[in-house]
């Protein structure tokens, strides 16, 4: 395959439309219940509203947790984000991208014989999106990774 059908590197794939709707709407929550609780009669204690906030942050928290998915890819490998974890991969490490029907996001097969979800590919936010990314990392899969492997004649 020629280099000038892969994608540039770096390259960044993620649900943007989650981050567009979930972002915002964490900053609003933090705002509502920080307002209800400073807004509530002199009868509520500190402690009953200090808990009103803890609980909007945590929502936001969250939300914001839903919005960092993503995969990152480099001259050297991926980064995939997920919802708490990150893992970085070297190109030999990957050995196939899966996005089939009804999948909820991209799945990558590891040399290890494990695999791992990369969520920031995913066809919640548009199924030709996502599967013109798939496609995309497969090619930079099978073009970055096969250049990575050791010479059978060394």
């Amino acid at each position: 395959m020629p280099d000038a059908d892969l994608p540039t590197l770096p390259v960044t794939w993620a649900p943007r439309r989650n981050r567009a709707v979930l972002l915002p709407v964490s900053g609003l929550i933090v705002v509502v219940f920080v307002t209800v609780a400073l807004a509530l009669p002199a009868s509520w204690q500190l402690n009953d509203r200090a808990a009103l906030i803890t609980t909007g942050l945590i929502f936001a928290g969250a939300g914001a947790m839903l919005a960092r998915p993503e995969v990152v890819a480099d001259a050297d490998g991926i980064t995939v984000v997920n919802f708490v974890r990150t893992r970085r991969l070297h190109w030999a490490q990957i050995v196939r991208v899966n996005l089939r029907q009804g999948d909820p996001w991209v799945t990558l097969d590891l040399a290890d014989g494990t695999s791992l979800a990369a969520v920031g590919i995913q066809p919640g936010g548009g199924r030709e999106q996502a599967v013109r990314a798939a496609l995309g990392l497969r090619d930079l899969v099978e073009a970055r990774g096969a250049a990575s492997e050791p010479s059978a004649a060394r």
